[in-house]
């Protein structure tokens, strides 16, 4: 065995055994986002512990613990009940966008920290409201995406801004979405909000603009766009009558250009990436498959991105982490409240810009002092 996989092995057997000793206390707040599947449905570890779930529909309550196996005693109707039944030291919260303030500002003054699905929350005005209980009581706020979790973003970022691979950032293009929520089967719950534009802050828009976003605001590590453009359209009005369907969002950067492309209209699911350099360019296929060229007219080689390492492979391993001191949070993380604050204030950028049919001009909208 080799050195290297000699040190990779002694971390795991460590991580495995603090975390075993100390496991994070979890509530899990709501059910109705089923993303929360991730949580429920995790291979047994013993970094985190479930101690309560929120959630006041019964019958969903029910129906998932037949499928996971939790009993119903950990169930409650109120996120009061809960806390003051378990005392959570976390939660991780699977209810409808606009949801996360109030789970926020009931965890925030009690000390209790908070992991999102993203996005953060369903405008930016919320999402000033929690950054500002953040900071002032101290708690984490972290954002979870499916993408953080992937090796081949974390190999991209370590080619484009590690090894400067293939020069400067000159163009970024991110699919995210899939042939849509009604097409793909989501439950009546997840529908309920996800097609509100009060509730889940818009269509398309939100649910996958942020996926590019957050990468791209990662990928030029905290660079803020100097203009937001963004296009939507209601290519199913039938099914989404209320919400976008599909949304382009351009953002120009000092000197990169980045098109999210946002849909419910894929004739696949999708989350994938294409990162343009000087001198060459990177493809990350899924979460492990990429391209790779390091020179021009070169037309990329396959490549398997390894997966992350144990205690930063998936969003709860991260969390207990990051609370028990293991993992410390840096401002442009893709899970940071500083990186996800960009997110939001690009995404309400793209909304006023869909909404007016202009070009959001970065500091008139929001202010040099931003």
């Amino acid at each position: 065995m080799s050195k290297s996989n000699i040190l990779t092995l002694f971390a795991t057997i460590m991580y495995i055994g603090v975390s075993a000793q100390n496991p994070l206390k979890v509530g899990v707040v709501g059910l109705t986002h089923t993303h929360v599947h991730w949580i429920l449905g995790r291979a047994k570890a013993d970094d985190i512990q479930i101690v309560g779930i929120v959630e006041p529909n019964r019958t969903l309550a029910e129906r998932y613990a037949q499928r996971h196996g939790y009993s119903m005693d950990l169930v409650f109707n109120t996120i009061e009940e809960m806390v003051a039944k378990t005392q959570p030291e976390a939660v991780t919260a699977f209810n409808a966008i606009n949801e996360h303030l109030g789970t926020v500002e009931f965890c925030a003054p009690r000390g209790i920290h908070v992991m999102v699905e993203k996005p953060l929350a369903a405008s930016w005005e919320q999402a000033k409201k929690m950054i500002d209980l953040a900071k002032k009581h101290k708690i984490h706020l972290l954002t979870n995406y499916e993408t953080t979790w992937y090796g081949s973003n974390e190999k991209a970022f370590e080619l484009i801004n590690g090894e400067k691979a293939i020069g400067r950032l000159q163009k970024m293009v991110f699919h995210h979405g899939h042939p849509g929520p009604i097409e793909i089967g989501c439950n009546q719950e997840f529908l309920d909000f996800l097609t509100d534009p009060i509730r889940n802050g818009g269509g398309a828009l939100t649910d996958f603009g942020c996926y590019g976003a957050n990468l791209a605001t990662w990928f030029l590590q905290g660079q803020k766009p100097i203009s937001v453009s963004c296009i939507t359209h209601q290519m199913k009005p039938d099914k989404y009558p209320k919400v976008d369907d599909d949304a382009t969002i351009m953002l120009k950067y000092a000197h990169t250009e980045v098109v999210i492309q946002a849909s419910w209209n894929w004739p696949y699911s999708r989350k994938d990436a294409e990162l343009y350099g000087q001198n060459g360019f990177i493809e990350c296929l899924n979460g492990n498959d990429m391209l790779i060229a390091k020179k021009l007219e070169d037309r990329g080689t396959a490549f398997k991105a390894s997966n992350l390492p144990n205690g930063r492979h998936d969003p709860f391993a991260y969390f207990a982490g990051v609370i028990r001191g293991k993992i410390s949070v840096n401002p442009n993380d893709l899970s940071a409240l500083e990186n996800n604050a960009t997110v939001m204030m690009i995404l309400e950028a793209a909304k006023h810009s869909a909404k007016t049919g202009k070009t959001v001009i970065w500091e008139r909208f929001y202010g040099k002092k931003l």
